[in-house]
């Protein structure tokens, strides 16, 4: 089942273990969210590209080498796009431009953005998938679709899906206020309707993962 929603499959089987023995913060899950508007926000959840696990770097190396001219026909300004971060592999970063960054973009975070992103912030990986008649997240890394969800190691033995906020964001330290809870994604935004319908294509895609009907459980 995952094959046919993500190519990277031992990343997917992983995931999905996970999922499938997880337990659900009911709480989280009512936070008030709206769903993100691209062209507001400008992918300000992607400024700094995304840390890749080895499969990861794998399949993205191999779409890159077979489809590079047409994602360079998508917007993706064709060259390097692999870096590193505290010896881990990640997507490659640029400076931002001109109105590239959004006009909340918050000031702890640092002005770039991932080379996979065109100049309408779309992910030129997701764009390349639908292209080709597959699943938007195919070839898009995981931590970037699961955006803002997170699986918690709270000292039980179950992992724990769920949305940080501003109090519990995972990033938060001194001089740093967080990631996930200050993105246009991942932000209490009162008005909102709960996280758990908001983020219902992210729910569906791990419960398929999961063989679990996450959509069901959390909404």
């Amino acid at each position: 089942m995952e094959g046919g929603k993500t190519a990277f499959l031992e990343t997917g089987r992983q995931l999905g273990r996970q999922i499938r023995e997880s337990a659900v913060d009911f709480e989280a899950f009512e936070m008030p969210m709206r769903v993100c508007e691209l062209a507001k926000c400008r992918a300000t959840c992607c400024h700094d590209g995304v840390v890749l696990g080895e499969e990861e770097v794998r399949v993205i190396g191999e779409v890159v080498e077979e489809f590079g001219e047409r994602m360079g026909d998508l917007g993706w300004e064709r060259g390097e796009w692999l870096a590193e971060r505290e010896g881990k592999p990640k997507t490659l970063t640029r400076e931002a431009v001109g109105g590239e960054l959004a006009e909340d973009f918050p000031e702890h975070f640092p002005k770039t953005r991932c080379v996979f992103l065109d100049e309408e912030h779309r992910c030129v990986l997701q764009r390349l998938a639908v292209e080709e008649g597959k699943h938007p997240w195919f070839w898009k890394p995981i931590s970037c679709w699961m955006q803002p969800l997170r699986l918690e190691q709270r000292g039980q033995e179950r992992p724990v899906l769920t949305v940080p906020g501003a109090l519990n964001d995972p990033m938060k330290r001194d001089g740093y206020p967080g990631f996930s809870s200050c993105t246009g994604c991942g932000r209490e935004e009162a008005g909102g309707a709960k996280a758990g319908v908001t983020l219902k294509a992210e729910l569906k895609m791990l419960g398929d993962l999961g063989e679990r009907d996450l959509v069901r459980e959390v909404g």
